[in-house]
């Protein structure tokens, strides 16, 4: 009899506990929901300022001062860039990541309207949605202090403000500076036109700045004198498009010319070209980027002109973790997506006749989606983060079904009620993720396990980037 009581008295207690928990789970959500105006406030007013990478001083201020009200201890110009940022809460083990992204894309400005109408020729915008994504995770960070502070739970929660994602690769000088040394886990999101948890992989992706020097003359009177800087750019480029017969056939490789001359009855003696190299594998980026620049010293020798090159970026692909994956897609079902309003809907409509190819239905942003394995053919400087720690991210329906990445039709869905929908769906999955790592150390060990077994044994992290400071002028 004593025995059945006792076995009655476990069952009864850890059904309290299961409760229990429920309980704090909800409250979670309950409170990133009370606060969801307000953060769709923030959001919009970063999308307002729509601060290119490295620019974004406002936005950076605006998260900073959020998370300070929270009660977090924040660090301001770390790692040498004066918009990045960590804010920490909590102490001991373990330490848990959330990561926020907050810059825009230039030549990307737009109304929130459904249809083309640019706020400010050939200005910024955040046609990659990181104004939601900065808000989404700062909602995160908070709503977990609030949790880790009601249960008297242990650990360090940090919020790490990275800037310069878009080609300026901000998080390699935080990892380089030492500040994710500690960290047991990193925890994000994207935001995208589905509703998913990452399990994909990407493109490493190595960015610079190939600049020629030569002497001015007159184009017609003396051009015997000069040497055309512009030479040495069409010369390389023509070097390069000659490579692609002979590199990878998943490599790719783009420019722009930025900076070309300004009259033609000038000999040029300054031109400019912006390279992008990308492939899944660093150490067969490393071996194509070298060839570029080979491409780039040749065209200086044969043009009598002088080459020297700014490396702006350098970033590994993403290392998937499928152990976090399931953590974070359990979570993402819990939430569930959201369904629009007839306003809404009619904006979507419209916004779709500028779309093409088969489109996914209107009514998925309702949905959670089976995560899917692959190669992505973006890159981001978080593939770094995942070489180093072990890292999760999910997309949130911020955009309508069918709309790509780097858009204006982003740019105009993010700034509006659509947009705020998905980060409060992503700022839950996060929230509720983390509080999974900070609750169940198992989650970690496994995830760390995965981690170390898919790096190998052998592995050694290396960055381009090495030696250099930040490009924090490379969208000037």
């Amino acid at each position: 009899m004593r025995a059945l009581l006792c076995g009655l008295i476990v069952v009864m207690s850890s059904l309290s506990l299961v409760r229990g928990q429920a309980a704090d789970r909800r409250a979670v959500l309950e409170g990133i929901d009370r606060r969801a105006k307000a953060y769709g406030d923030v959001a919009m007013r970063i999308w307002g300022f729509a601060e290119v990478g490295y620019q974004e001083e406002k936005s950076s201020a605006l998260l900073q001062d959020q998370l300070r009200a929270a009660g977090f201890a924040i660090k301001a110009g770390v790692a040498g860039i004066p918009t990045a940022f960590t804010a920490e809460w909590g102490s001991g083990t373990p330490v848990i990541g959330i990561i926020g992204e907050f810059d825009a894309l230039p030549g990307l400005s737009q109304a929130a309207e459904p249809e083309r109408h640019a706020l400010i020729a050939e200005g910024p915008g955040h046609g990659c949605g990181h104004h939601l994504f900065g808000t989404a995770s700062t909602a995160a960070a908070i709503a977990v202090k609030e949790w880790l502070v009601a249960g008297g739970h242990r650990g360090t929660l940090r919020f790490y403000g990275t800037p310069a994602e878009e080609g300026g690769a901000g998080k390699v000088y935080m990892l380089r500076a030492g500040l994710f040394a500690d960290v047991d886990a990193v925890v994000t999101m994207h935001p995208g036109d589905r509703n998913a948890a990452s399990a994909s992989s990407n493109l490493a992706n190595i960015t610079g700045k190939f600049r020629f020097r030569g002497l001015s003359a007159h184009a017609a009177a003396a051009p015997e004198r000069g040497r055309s800087a512009l030479d040495g750019v069409e010369a390389m480029n023509h070097m390069v498009n000659m490579l692609r017969e002979h590199v990878n056939s998943d490599a790719r490789i783009h420019y722009v010319i930025t900076n070309g001359g300004k009259a033609p009855n000038v000999v040029p003696d300054f031109a400019e070209v912006y390279y992008y190299a990308r492939h899944n594998d660093m150490r067969v980026l490393d071996d194509i980027w070298e060839r570029i620049q080979d491409a780039a010293r040749g065209a200086a020798l044969g043009t009598g002109t002088a080459m020297e090159l700014e490396m702006t970026g350098a970033v590994w692909n993403v290392l998937p973790n499928t152990y976090l994956v399931g953590v974070m897609q359990k979570n993402l079902h819990a939430v569930g997506g959201y369904e629009y309003t007839p306003a809404e809907r009619d904006f979507a409509e419209v916004l779709r006749k500028s779309l093409s190819g088969t489109l996914p239905p209107i009514d998925s942003a309702n949905q959670v989606f089976t995560p899917e394995p692959g190669i992505g053919s973006a890159s981001t400087d978080l593939g770094d983060i995942s070489w180093n720690i072990p890292t999760v991210q999910l997309t949130s329906a911020t955009w309508v079904p069918g709309t790509p990445a780097h858009s204006w039709q982003a740019v105009a869905a993010g700034g509006t009620s659509i947009g705020v929908k998905g980060m409060i769906v992503a700022a839950k999955s996060m929230a509720l993720t983390a509080i999974d790592l900070f609750s169940e150390p198992t989650h970690i060990t496994q995830a760390r396990a995965e981690f170390d077994k898919r790096r190998g044994a052998d592995f050694k992290y290396s960055t381009r980037l090495a030696d250099r400071k930040p490009a924090l002028d490379y969208r000037k």
